[in-house]
């Protein structure tokens, strides 16, 4: 039975596990090592699966939380709180703005550099969960959800667009 959850979890979810890998490491060789732990924690992770949530939740629960360990673990590069990082002159600007490539990795190197609280919820948010999923996976109140999501919002779309809080300021 885990081994048949597994598999229809990594099959339906492959992208999005992807993408938490690529919110949690730049480094692309990194990032395929940080993509095989999370699978391994997913697979151990069945064992436990009581169904008290969906696979959905469950699974996105797990990866974070094996992202989040990788971070901490790893210890490269500084965290913020959302706090330190609307504080925080933007770094460089865009320079094309029609480069969506370009605007996609700037927005991952700062979603990046959130603490793992807030990377999870931003990334659960972006992927489409809702506040209760989000609340299950995090055991923050819906509330406290959806009131992250629109500060953590707000504060990178100011470092993405303006430049930082100076530059607002000037």
């Amino acid at each position: 039975m885990q081994d048949d959850l597994y598999q229809r979890a990594a099959e339906e979810h492959r992208l999005a596990l992807e993408r938490v890998s690529r919110a949690y490491e730049a480094d692309p060789d990194k990032r395929r090592d940080l993509l095989q732990e999370i699978h391994l924690q997913v697979w151990r992770s069945f064992a436990n699966f009581d169904s008290r949530c969906s696979v959905r939740t469950w699974v996105y629960r797990v990866a974070h939380n094996a992202a989040a360990s990788y971070v901490i673990r790893e210890k490269r590069s500084a965290l913020v709180s959302i706090e330190d990082l609307e504080a925080r002159p933007g770094e460089d600007r865009l320079e094309s703005e029609g480069s969506r490539q370009h605007a996609l990795e700037r927005l991952a190197e700062l979603i990046r550099q959130l603490k793992p609280l807030d990377r999870q919820v931003i990334v659960a948010y972006l992927e489409g969960l809702d506040a209760a999923a989000i609340s299950e996976m995090t055991g923050l109140s819906p509330a406290n959800v959806a009131m992250k999501v629109h500060r953590i919002k707000n504060v990178l779309a100011r470092q993405f667009h303006q430049g930082g809080i100076d530059a607002e300021q000037q």
